[in-house]
């Protein structure tokens, strides 16, 4: 059962989401400028060093920072890939979990800004982080590198892992998927049976995003929807998610696959718990997770 803190995470994402029930969504601007993922503001730690990397360097418009916790291995180092359905999110509203994980695992965290839709529809975003994971490689060795991703950045990580397994490419050592969206036909059986567990999204929500960041795209692409995509030859996964999440069949197909495929797949499914429910750092199951992100982390990645 969820704590204490966790179930007042819990009633705070209700009430917003019941607050926006029926009511014109604001202008995206607005929505981006103000996106908060979790149930309260979690701001970078003041002893986490953030420095713009190679400023116009990753091509293609993508933005990305270097995040450094105290003692961590800057030779060692975690690309993360933020969520918010392909149209949301940035380092104010990721970098906190992003730090986070990285200051669990004793590695860098290279946090990118991929491009967003609708503007910049499928695949800019993808075509942004093969940029960015291109440029870590060509300085570090992949074997130690990792990626994580929340989300839409979750289903990124696996997009991207396919794709550089398809190029005879470097892979990273390991990946961390947090509720990993990587079914964008939304097939999952999640989609209908956890509609009124789920305090975050509704499956409208869900397939609005999809629609603008397809632009007319197969939904059932590999490499938009990495559920089906031969996964085969991935490196470790450890895939988290929540019972009260809309996603909650995503994850448990991916890790079905993956595994089916000889995949070294680790889920850990946490009961009542919501959408990327690590973002809640006030909370002893986002603590928890993160911990067990981080020893995944170690032991994978030289």
């Amino acid at each position: 059962m969820p704590s204490d803190q966790m179930e007042a995470v819990l009633s705070t994402l209700r009430a917003r989401q019941a607050a926006k029930a029926g009511r014109p969504a604001p202008p995206l601007a607005e929505v981006r400028a103000t996106f908060l993922p979790a149930a309260a503001a979690h701001p970078l730690p003041d002893d986490v060093r953030v420095m713009e990397a190679a400023p116009g360097g990753l091509g293609l418009g993508a933005r990305a920072y270097w995040l450094d916790a105290p003692e961590v291995d800057t030779g060692r180092v975690l690309l993360f890939l933020h969520g918010g359905g392909f149209q949301l999110g940035s380092l104010a509203s990721d970098g906190e979990l992003a730090s986070r994980i990285g200051r669990a695992a004793g590695m860098r965290v290279l946090f990118l800004e991929y491009r967003l839709a609708p503007e910049h529809p499928f695949p800019a975003a993808l075509d942004d982080v093969r940029s960015a994971w291109a440029w870590l490689a060509s300085d570090h060795a992949a074997g130690r590198c990792a990626v994580a991703g929340d989300s839409a950045g979750g289903g990124l990580t696996v997009s991207l892992l396919v794709a550089l397994r398809d190029a005879g490419a470097d892979l990273p050592a390991a990946a961390v998927l947090m509720s990993p969206t990587v079914d964008l036909t939304s097939s999952g059986d999640s989609m209908t049976d956890r509609v009124d567990q789920d305090p975050i999204s509704t499956p409208e929500l869900l397939r609005t995003l999809a629609a603008d960041y397809l632009h007319g795209a197969d939904p059932a692409s590999p490499l938009a929807s990495p559920l089906f995509a031969p996964l085969g030859g991935l490196p470790p996964l450890l895939i988290q998610v929540g019972t009260s999440d809309l996603l909650l069949s995503d994850a448990e197909r991916l890790a079905a696959a993956a595994t089916a495929a000889g995949v070294d797949v680790t889920l850990e499914i946490g009961e009542g718990l919501p959408h990327v429910y690590q973002l809640n750092a006030e909370t002893p199951e986002a603590a928890e997770a993160v911990d067990r992100a981080g020893r995944f982390l170690r032991r994978h990645v030289g």
